[in-house]
């Protein structure tokens, strides 16, 4: 089942960052949660500010896989015109950081008269309403919660006598195309949960558990077996270590999949990142593949209904490829 979530706020979002970026704004900051990097860079967020200078923050550094994060990291500051760094959000330190890094991509903007614009964006439920405060000298300027889509309007706010912060709402795009980026976001809290089966995420979560962090899993459940284990037989297992029983010996698998995701997002599993560069570019390459292949199908279908299918196995063999793109109504879709 692929993941979506682009609730009406999230559009009105979009149409801000537009207009701002038309009244011009120097840095824009993306928040990144560093469990999942690449699954978290929005790609409307990269075409909405197309020339701008980028400092990506990867937060949530204390609950990510430290080398991995510092993969990610080389990754972001390879490309022109973005510097990234690593945080965790509850600490005001790097806080300063990162208005330094700030400034260092724009180093002109150092006055009242041409103070430093900054935007900050991310997807729901990332931390930038914490960092905010922490920016903020630790004042309540932004609302902060556990549920995505806290922080709804956009709003301005003055860091300093030269700098002007522009906070937007949490925003995911319209279609996420990369099914295990889906996954990922939806298990480190940015999906609301009215969008997602959390059985499915669970298992989605488990199966890289399984692949790159069996000994954490073990430890945990005490589970044997893990990396040659079924993901079915692992959450069936969970539910049954931690009493989510049904009547007749059953496991409830709803209840062992939310054991799994909340203590996936509260880092007790110990610390994790679900993705490399070289993984996510691998998925991302061959979801573009898919999107090719789809559109050239659906190419060939209108070049044939222009010119008209001339008998009548072509027309059935027309109408069988149509049917077979259409959405299946008994594959379950967002709740």
């Amino acid at each position: 089942m692929a993941i979506q979530w682009f609730p009406g706020h999230m559009a009105l979002t979009r149409n801000a960052i537009k207009d701002r970026m038309k009244e011009g704004i120097d840095v824009v900051i993306e928040m990144l949660d560093a469990r999942c990097p690449g699954s978290s860079a929005n790609p409307m967020l990269a075409e909405l500010t197309q020339g701008k200078p980028a400092l990506k923050v990867l937060n949530k550094q204390d609950l990510a896989d430290p080398a991995r994060t510092e993969a990610w990291l080389v990754h972001y500051n390879a490309t022109p015109g973005t510097r990234a760094i690593a945080m965790d959000t509850k600490q005001i330190t790097p806080a300063k950081a990162l208005l330094a890094a700030c400034r260092e991509l724009a180093p002109t903007r150092t006055s009242m008269v041409k103070p430093l614009r900054l935007l900050i964006c991310g997807i729901p439920n990332v931390g930038k309403s914490t960092l905010i405060n922490a920016l903020m000298g630790g004042k309540r300027a932004a609302k902060t919660g556990d549920e995505p889509g806290i922080t709804k309007v956009e709003q301005k706010l003055v860091l300093a006598k030269d700098v002007w912060l522009f906070d937007t709402p949490g925003m995911l795009w319209p279609r996420i195309s990369i099914e295990q980026a889906g996954y990922h976001l939806a298990a480190s809290g940015a999906v609301g949960r009215n969008a997602l089966d959390e059985e499915d995420v669970a298992l989605a979560l488990m199966e890289r558990l399984r692949a790159d962090y069996p000994g954490l899993v073990a430890a945990r459940y005490a589970l044997a077996d893990v990396a040659t284990s079924t993901d079915d037989a692992l959450l069936t297992a969970i539910g049954r270590k931690r009493g989510a029983m049904l009547p007749g010996g059953r496991v409830n698998l709803q209840k062992a999949a939310e054991v799994l995701l909340y203590e996936f997002r509260q880092g007790v599993l110990g610390r994790i990142t679900l993705e490399t560069p070289e993984q996510f570019a691998t998925w991302a390459a061959a979801a573009a593949e898919q999107d090719r292949a789809r559109e050239a199908k659906r190419a060939e279908r209108a070049k044939a209904r222009a010119k008209g299918p001339a008998t009548r196995q072509e027309r059935e063999a027309l109408r069988a490829a149509e049917q077979a793109e259409a959405p299946d109504p008994d594959e379950p879709g967002p709740r």
